[in-house]
């Protein structure tokens, strides 16, 4: 790794060095925290956590063949140099700070309430096109994720597509202070993380703590028809570059036409800029929903940035995957499940019945309890159940005790919709298997807490 150096590393995290001379000068070739995924050269980060405390690895690391650990404590007899930090987390973040800024790299981060993994996902595969692009894997968007994330960039990788996850304020501080974005992308304001971010203006506040960390020429790309984001109209004395679905913006979108539960039709219009004229070019989004129109064009204002054509922009959208737990379609037994149970919020929730309303043959919502919304939960899980008017939804069974909440709203508004609450996850189960047949489209969909990935494994 570039500069990763043990006398770098040790000066980088403000940490005293023990072991050779010689050993100094050597580079670490990777960084991790698990032992188990320690090789050759690697430096291992005792963190301690909940339940596990990284030092009692620190042997085993060095029998995996680690250059050198990081630890908390003075070290009797070690197998290999050590650096002697306060806080191995602390020191990690200011590693991962380091080393970021010791690469020639560019690196786009990306944050908001409902579609960071799927709009990270869309611009890494438009990117991939032209570039070398190292991207966020799985929920390494926090605080121990994304250090972890910078930590496997090598030279040869061109650009970085980084995910930012944060429930409270002060963590996109430290989150954009170790990945220092060249272009910043907020995909919306939702209502998500309100027992500390209190309410939509509380979550602009939050996300846009981006904005200090970002390199003096940063881009900032926003969703242009989010109301809270669209009063960005300069950042850092820069002109923001919005997106949209309609005229107005950098990019938009015009001709939006949902195919099914597979595709998503739109003609993509690239703004005139700089005696530059505008250009516009027909795709086909191979993932359902408008949402994903969204995803699209910000992927295309990143890539307008970064000097893409519109062949490969084209080719980077018609070419993107869905990840298992969101919008993934399923076909078993004559049955088609939108497994869309990573995780849940009031907006995202209403975007996958906006899908499955879509769909062909009966359409069954499995629905279950949202986290982190606050004192208004039950008014939000009620919203959701108000939003199945005019849907065609033909049945809905929820678990959870805020679930309730939809089935009370989707009595009042959707009475073509038959409603089953359950107490718990495994009584719905029950039933469901009993109810459900060939034809049948099934979408699953709850808050990572309630652990709905069960119910798509029993269908």
């Amino acid at each position: 790794m570039k500069n990763m150096t043990l006398n770098n590393i040790a000066t980088a995290c403000g940490g005293t060095y023990y072991g050779t001379e010689a050993d100094k000068e050597k580079e670490i070739a990777g960084a991790v925290i698990d032992n188990r995924l320690v090789e050759k050269d690697y430096l291992f980060i005792a963190i301690k956590g909940a339940r596990v405390d990284g030092h009692s690895f620190i042997p085993a690391a060095f029998e995996s063949g680690a250059l050198a650990v990081l630890s908390e404590h003075e070290l009797e007899s070690p197998a290999g140099p050590y650096i002697l930090v306060d806080s191995c987390e602390a020191a990690m973040k200011k590693l991962a700070a380091f080393y970021r800024r010791s690469l020639n790299i560019k690196v786009v981060g990306i944050t908001g309430s409902v579609g960071k993994t799927s709009t990270k996902e869309m611009i890494a595969s438009v990117l991939s096109q032209k570039y070398n692009v190292l991207k966020t894997e799985g929920n390494f968007n926090n605080e121990i994720g994304l250090p972890l994330t910078i930590f496997k960039i090598r030279e040869e990788h061109e650009l970085a597509v980084l995910e930012m996850g944060i429930s409270d304020f002060g963590e996109m501080h430290r989150l954009a202070e170790m990945a220092n974005p060249d272009i910043c992308v907020i995909t919306n304001i939702g209502l998500c993380h309100l027992e500390n971010l209190i309410d939509r203006d509380g979550i602009l506040k939050a996300k846009t703590e981006c904005f200090e960390h970002m390199k003096p020429n940063g881009v900032v790309v926003l969703n242009g028809d989010d109301d809270k984001l669209c009063t960005k109209k300069t950042v850092n004395g820069k002109e923001t570059v919005f997106y949209g679905i309609g005229e107005g913006k950098a990019v938009y979108a015009t001709d939006v036409e949902a195919v099914g539960l597979t595709q998503t039709k739109a003609v993509i219009h690239i703004a005139s800029q700089n005696e530059q004229p505008e250009k516009a070019f027909e795709v086909e989004i191979p993932i359902a929903g408008e949402h994903n129109v969204y995803n699209a064009l910000a992927a295309v204002a990143v890539a307008k940035e970064l000097g893409l054509t519109v062949a490969e922009m084209k080719c980077g959208i018609e070419g993107v995957t869905t990840i298992g737990g969101r919008s993934n379609l399923i076909h078993r037994n004559g049955m088609t499940i939108i497994d869309d149970c990573y995780n849940a919020n009031p907006v995202s929730m209403k975007a996958s019945i906006d899908v499955l309303s879509k769909a062909e043959g009966r359409k069954i919502a499995v629905l279950g309890d949202m986290g982190e919304l606050g004192a208004d939960e039950k008014a939000l899980h009620y919203s959701v159940g108000e939003h199945f008017e005019g849907k065609g939804i033909d049945a809905l069974y929820c678990a959870g005790a805020l679930s309730e909440e939809i089935v009370k709203a989707v009595k009042a508004v959707s009475p073509v919709t038959k409603t089953w609450h359950f107490e718990t996850k495994e009584e719905l189960i029950t039933v469901l298997k009993g109810e459900v047949k060939e034809g049948d489209t099934i979408l699953v969909k709850a808050s990572h807490f309630m652990n709905f990935p069960e119910i798509v494994k029993a269908l």
